[in-house]
This record gives C-alpha cells, sequence and structure tokens, in this order.
C-alpha cells in the first residue's frame, strides 16, 4: 500500500490519495484524511486505510494524475556513512578530515544531520538544486524512514540528498552549506506502508543522471548494504529530540558518481526504489 499526495492536470490543489494495486487512487480526502500524515496516525495503518477506500467516492487511475512530495511541516534529517561506499567517496573528497569518515563509520553513535523542512523539498517533477558557488555538485539516491509524531516507523520514500562534495570537502564545519540550502532535499513519490524491515532490506536502489536525454551515469546498491539497522538510526535521531509533526530520516548512499563528475543545470536525476516507484527532478542552478 502506498500514500501519498495528487492532482490532476486540471486542478491544483492537493488531495491525499492511497493506491493498493499500482492502477487506481483512492481518494482519502473525501473521507477526512488530509494529508499522508494524518494517514500515518491512523491505529493498525493498513486496515484503516483499507477501510478508508471502502468508502471513498472517488476512484482515479494512477497514470492520469501528477504526484507532490509526500510531506507537510514534517522534519526531515539524514544520517551519514552507512555505506562502505559513501564512506570511502567521503575520504576521498576531503584534505584534512578523511578520518572523521572512518571513525564515524565504525563508532556506536551515527551521524545524524539535518537536511529540510517538509515545505521546502522538491516533489516528483520539481528542479533540484545544485550551489552557484560550488563546484563539485552530486545526486545521493537513499531509503528514507517516515516516522509519525509519535515516533513510530511507520513508512518508507525516496529521497535526493542533493550535497556540494567540494564545500564539505574543504572543512567538515562547511557540511550544513554543503547539504542544506534551496531545493537540496526531493522526497516522493510514495509512502510505502505495511513493510517490515526485512523486506526493505530486499530492495534495490538505482539512479541513473541525464544530460540532453543521454545517460551519462548510472548505478546501483542495495538497502541490505546499509551498516545500520532501521532500530539504531530510529533510536539515535529521536535522542533528546521530538518531532510534533512527524519526520523522515534519509539513510545514506550507496551510490556515487566518479570524481570528476558534477552535475549540470537541465540535468535529469532518476531514482528507483524497488517496492516504493520512482523519483525524476531536473536539476537547476540556486
Amino acid at each position: 500500500m502506498k500514500i501519498g499526495y495528487y492532482h490532476t492536470p486540471t486542478d491544483p490543489i492537493l488531495r491525499t490519495g492511497v493506491t493498493v494495486d499500482n492502477v487506481d487512487i483512492f481518494d482519502l480526502t473525501s473521507v477526512g484524511i488530509h494529508s499522508p500524515a494524518d494517514a500515518l496516525e491512523q491505529g493498525d495503518i493498513v486496515d484503516r486505510i483499507l477501510h478508508l477506500t471502502k468508502r471513498s467516492s472517488m476512484r482515479i487511475p494512477v497514470a492520469n494524475v501528477l504526484m507532490g512530495p509526500p510531506v507537510n511541516d514534517q522534519e526531515i534529517w539524514a544520517a551519514g556513512v552507512t555505506y562502505l561506499r559513501s564512506k570511502t567517496a567521503r575520504m576521498e573528497e576531503s584534505d584534512f578530515s578523511a578520518s572523521a569518515y572512518d571513525r564515524v563509520y565504525d563508532a556506536e553513535r551515527p551521524e545524524i544531520f539535518f537536511k529540510a523542512l517538509g515545505w521546502k523539498t522538491s516533489g516528483p517533477g520539481r528542479p533540484v538544486g545544485i550551489r552557484h558557488d560550488a563546484r563539485w555538485s552530486v545526486p545521493e539516491p537513499e531509503l528514507v524512514l517516515v516516522y509519525n509524531r509519535r515516533g513510530d516507523h511507520v513508512g518508507y520514500t525516496i529521497g535526493n540528498d542533493m550535497s556540494s562534495r567540494d564545500i564539505e570537502g574543504e572543512n567538515l564545519l562547511y557540511l550544513p552549506q554543503a547539504k542544506t540550502y534551496s531545493a537540496s532535499c526531493a522526497i516522493g513519490p510514495w509512502i510505502r506502508v505495511g513493510v517490515e524491515e526485512a523486506e526493505a532490506r530486499s530492495w534495490g536502489i538505482r539512479m541513473e543522471i541525464l544530460r540532453d536525454g543521454r545517460q551519462v551515469f548510472a548505478g546501483g546498491t542495495q538497502v541490505s548494504q546499509i551498516k545500520r539497522s532501521f532500530s539504531e538510526l530510529s533510536r539515535w535521531l529521536h535522542c533528546c529530540q521530538k518531532f510534533p509533526t512527524g519526520s523522515m530520516l534519509l539513510t545514506g548512499t550507496g551510490i556515487v558518481p566518479p570524481n570528476e563528475f558534477t552535475l549540470q543545470a537541465g540535468d535529469r536525476v532518476v531514482i528507483e526504489i524497488d517496492g516504493i516507484g520512482r523519483l525524476e527532478n531536473p536539476v537547476a542552478v540556486v
């Protein structure tokens, strides 16, 4: 089951919908669920949503709608150095701080940092940004853990953690500038619910980057390559913190373009995760 925001080509107002078969969307706004976050606060989410679909008076083919980011005002955070490939890449980019990435990969406490607010994220088809003062910009395709306001892990979605590798590599203290800026995060299109960690760890993650319609990079990895358990990441995210509107956590990337590659305005980033779907965004300079 997948939950998200959608609108039609003739009506720009976002409505909450759910698909069970990837063919049709059942509208939930008409039965009092006004956001994906509302749906995730229900008791037994899957059973409750299935019950609501029987009351829905609107059913629309998925192919006939456009998707928005499935977030409102949730905070979005990110975990870093959770894949061995990510650790290697970040050590390569850093002149002064390579050992910090090596140490945090094996440490009890993970790297967790603030990424974006929900209302600042890009949804499917909306631009993701590269900083105009950066020389080396890359996308980072990531599985995203979704939490409700009680801190329950209730679903998964797709995220793109845009990064300025040259800025971060110059000095670790520049990490917030390398990671958090306008259009630095894309989320969507769906939140997948009713899936246990063991199933999610069987999913593959793939990314391709298109330039003038031609593929200039492609790569893949497996969710199983994430070193830390989801419960471990959840525990550290919620340690000494509360999220009254819920939260999302990007879980790190295992797909890293070669060091000589950098994004350009007009590129398109396409990320696919088994069990969730496809997130595609054009690239723009901010």
